[in-house]
Order: C-alpha cells, then structure tokens, then sequence
C-alpha cells in the first residue's frame, strides 16, 4: 500500500502542480505589469519551489556532447555497448585519434541514477577511455525477467569485464566497492586474464565497523527483519515491473534528506531568495543539483537485502566470510591488480578508513602497487564531484593508471 499511496499522492498533485505553473508564468511574464516588483517575484519564487518540491524526477541525460583532449575540442558519443536486464554498459566515444587507458567506472546502484557521476566522467574524459554502468529502475524490469541480487551484481561486473577482452581499469564509487573488490578477488584467485590493470576505491563500505556512520548504525539498529518489512514493497501497476519486490527509491531519497535535513532546507530557503533578486546563476546551480538529487530508481528487495546483510551486518568481507555462489571471495589474492583508495575528510555516509580498509585485505598487492588518499575538506559527494575532486584527486588517480598501465 505504501508505493500505491506514494503514486496516488503524485497524480493527486498534478491539477495543483499545472496550477503553480499557471501562476508562476503570470507573475513573471512582461505582460504583467508587477512582474518586476517584489511581490510578483516573492509569489513567482513560491510556486516555482512549490512546482519543484511536488514534482517527480525524471532519469536525467548525461548531456555532455565533448570535452577536452590536449588542448583540443573533441566531439563524444555516448552509446550503449553492452546490455542485460537490469544494467547497460555506456561507452563515451571520443572522435579522438590518441589511445587512452580504458576505465570502466561502476556506479554506485544506491537510489540515484549513474548520471550523478556525471562530473566524474566529464572529469576524467580528457584523461580517459571512459565507460559507466547505466543501471535500472526495478520498477521498469518486468517480473519476468528473474531476481537480482548482489551476486547477479558480481556476474555482471565478470561479464562487462570480459568484453573488454583485455585488463582495464576499473573505478568503484560509494557502494560498488565492496562487489568491484569481490569481483577482482574471484578473477585473481582463478587467474582470470581479464583481471584489471588497477582498482580505484571511492568512498566504499569495505569495513563499516571503522568510523560507523549513521547509514550503518541504522543498519544494525533495524536489523535485517525490520527492513524486510517495513522498505520492502511490490512495484504497483502500470509499472512495467508491477508485482516485483523493491526498496523503493524514495524511501532512499528520504532517507538521504533526513541526515541532512537542515543543510536541504537551507539550500532552499536560498534558492527562494535567488529567485526573488534575480540571481540567476546559484538558482540555476540549485535547479541542476537537485533535478540530480532528487530523482531516484528502485532496488530489487533481493540485491537490498543481501547488501545491508552481507556489509552492514555481518561485515562479510573484512571477516573473510564473504562468499559468490558458494565460492570464498579471498582479497589476499589479488596480487598483479594495483589498487588505490580515496576518501572524504569529513564523508557521513562511508566513514574515514572504511575504503582504506580494503589495503589490509589485499595485502599481498607489493607497496609500490598501492596508495591511499585522504581528501581534506571533502564529504561524501566531493569525493568524486566537485572542485576538489577536479582539482586535488583527479590527478592522482591518473597519475595512478599511468602507473599501473
């Protein structure tokens, strides 16, 4: 009943939705004389965050046509080169001569949609052969497609790798760390040739005991139970996957807004004001963060559940209990992978040294195949976006593939 209700609440809004869009274009069209006093902006102001806050978020587009390769423009494709029910595999083809290392970036499936890596990419294109995992909403597999849960996860990754045909670099960002480690652990322990070149760690859960957060004291607070029955709901039609079980993505949008519920209502206390002075720039820097932010795709309850067990709450992998379809994952393998690990000075959702952790578990990698950074001043998000991100970690982690190459 809950996802019925959280539908019927949203074509419940739509007449009240038209409506402020109505009133807005008449506060802010020319033709109103009030348009450019305060009152008409205050009121224009109003409805837009009214119009926004009721809204349901499409799945944003990448939108990056090209980048920068040695000083040059070079035009980007995107285009899809590899697909299975629940995931496709995008490719940002560049029109660009010069051979650069092939990096897959695996993004995070945890509510948002991959294109919340989207600095990421644009970060790394001039530097990179870049490919991403484009994962999809539950809710629009249909239910005869099958399960998947968190070893599917790990096929899929053997999979993708395998059609590199060759060892690449791999990026995990946020929760793919931990299947991306048991991946390469299981490739290395059966001398799998398409093995990566390195690893790159961002901002993982590989051991939430170090520096619990509030995401995992949640976890083992709740327990597994509590979960399955309150966020595990059936996908209601129309829904292509109607009759599915999910963790719907609202209830991890929700989730995420509570731990920081005074920095999102500042965020739009600010934007009102922007809107009402015609401050262009930061309102339209607030429409992109949050047209990202807020929208969001289900999980399948099978994959949830098995994650919150499997690294919440039995902490698997760092107890070496960790296991893919009967087999032991054993990090201790990996030996020919390098790996590095980046995480956020002040990170509230992975805490500082549980991405550091994985060094320990692969601890047969030699040293000078190995490295860790620490972001000053970076939380969860700047791990992989932002300034900082462009400006302080970027060049390392190339510096890194070079090396690894």
């Amino acid at each position: 009943m809950l996802y019925l209700f959280y539908e019927l609440n949203h074509a419940a809004a739509l007449p009240w939705r038209a409506a402020a869009n109505c009133g807005r274009m008449l506060w802010q069209t020319p033709a109103n004389p009030f348009a450019s006093t305060h009152v008409a902006r205050s009121m224009a102001a109003s409805l837009e965050l009214f119009e926004r806050l009721t809204r349901r978020y499409a799945k944003p587009e990448f939108g990056i046509g090209s980048t920068m390769v040695d000083g040059q423009t070079v035009p980007v494709a995107i285009e899809t080169v590899w697909r299975r029910p629940f995931c496709r595999l995008l490719h940002f083809r560049k029109e660009s001569g010069r051979a650069q290392p092939k990096l897959l970036l695996v993004a995070p499936l945890s509510g948002h949609y991959a294109t919340l890596l989207r600095g990421t990419v644009e970060a790394m294109l001039p530097h990179a052969d870049v490919y991403i995992t484009d994962w999809e909403d539950a809710s629009q597999v249909p239910a005869r497609q099958g399960l998947f849960d968190l070893d599917d996860y790990i096929d899929y990754l053997f999979e993708m790798l395998a059609w590199f045909a060759e060892p690449v670099h791999v990026m995990a960002v946020c929760q793919p760390a931990v299947p991306v480690l048991a991946a390469v652990s299981l490739m290395s322990q059966r001398d799998d040739p398409n093995a990566p070149r390195s690893m790159i760690l961002m901002g993982g859960p590989i051991d939430t005991r170090r520096n619990p957060t509030a995401v995992n004291d949640m976890a083992l607070a709740r327990g597994l139970d509590w979960l399955a029955r309150h966020a595990i709901v059936p996908v209601p039609f129309p829904n292509p996957g109607h009759g599915r079980d999910v963790y719907p993505g609202f209830l991890q949008l929700a989730g995420f807004t509570t731990m920081n519920l005074d920095r999102h209502m500042d965020a739009h206390r600010e934007m009102f004001w922007h809107l009402v002075h015609d401050d262009h720039e930061p309102a339209e820097k607030h429409r992109q963060f949050y047209d990202e932010f807020l929208s969001v795709l289900d999980l399948t309850a099978e994959y949830y559940l098995q994650t919150v067990e499997e690294v919440f709450i039995r902490h698997a992998l760092p107890n070496g209990t960790f296991t893919h379809r009967g087999a032991r994952v054993d990090p201790a393998a990996i030996i020919n992978t390098a790996l590095m690990t980046v995480e956020g000075e002040h990170d509230d959702i992975s805490g500082v040294g549980q991405t550091e952790a994985a060094h320990d578990l692969c601890r047969n990698i030699p040293q000078d195949r190995k490295r860790h950074h620490l972001q000053a001043g970076a939380g969860h998000y700047g791990v992989f976006n932002g300034r900082r991100f462009r400006t302080e970690i970027v060049p390392r982690i190339v510096d890194f593939i070079g090396q690894a190459e």
